[in-house]
């Protein structure tokens, strides 16, 4: 096994992950799905074939990490690629947050990142090789209402992917972000749909003029991921048709 590349993708069991987890099938790597819900973590592995492995794990309960990393080092071999993906969100307005929803999106969306790497990079510094991918988001690169604790969120992923980068890339470690934009999901889709002023903003500051769609992400991650960006690390890549620079 140890010859193939094997990926380690959180929140592997749909969305942007899905997409990610299924690029790198298709270039042959071996890629370990994690997510909470075993439902749809078992529904994905069937669809992604034999180079899938799911990993049930509620990564917002960190004691849980370590553990989960050395269980697929044990069964997989090694890690080569982490994707950070897993990551929630919260709608509400500023004054109605708790300090107790704030505090969950940071655990979920900051630190089990950061604990995910700090136990992957144990093993990557010692074939002194190895690739991260965090997921930020456009809501760190400006401002948008009603969403404080994840745009605070993703604005210290972009952080940490430069502070990692600079620390581990000596080490043969490379970490970068990809910054998506507006991604098409029947989720999207259907609260657009029901907001046509946000959906009319969405589109007049997006110069490409509609939304990507996840195999967009997927393509941004294979690229990171692999020896064609073997000289790229610290870089927050937007993959979002222009939006971040719309007017």
């Amino acid at each position: 096994m140890d010859t193939k590349k094997i990926a380690v993708v959180t929140g592997g069991g749909s969305g942007l992950g899905f997409a990610i987890a299924k690029k790198f099938i298709a270039q042959g790597v071996i890629t370990a799905i994690v997510g909470r819900n075993e439902e749809k973590l078992t529904s994905a592995r069937q669809q992604l074939g034999e180079l899938c492995f799911a990993f049930p794990c509620d990564l917002s309960d960190l004691k849980t990490i370590p553990p989960l990393v050395n269980k697929i080092t044990d069964q997989l071999g090694h890690i080569d690629i982490l994707v950070n993906n897993a990551g929630i969100n919260m709608k509400k307005i500023f004054t109605d947050v708790t300090d107790e929803d704030f505090q969950q999106i940071m655990t979920t969306n900051v630190t089990a990142v950061f604990s995910m790497s700090r136990e992957v990079v144990k093993y990557m510094l010692v074939k002194k090789s190895g690739c991260i991918i965090n997921i930020s988001s456009m809501a760190a690169q400006y401002g948008l209402p009603k969403v404080i604790a994840y745009s605070a969120s993703k604005t210290a992923i972009d952080g940490m992917t430069r502070a990692m980068a600079v620390e581990l890339s000596p080490d043969g470690i490379r970490v970068n972000a990809i910054a998506p934009g507006f991604i098409y999901s029947a989720m999207t889709e259907k609260a657009l749909n029901s907001d046509p002023e946000r959906k009319a903003k969405v589109f007049g500051r997006t110069p490409m003029g509609y939304m990507g769609q996840p195999d967009d992400i997927a393509n941004a991650a294979w690229y990171l991921a692999s020896d064609a960006a073997g000289y790229v690390t610290g870089v927050i890549l937007p993959v979002d048709g222009g939006n971040s620079i719309g007017f």
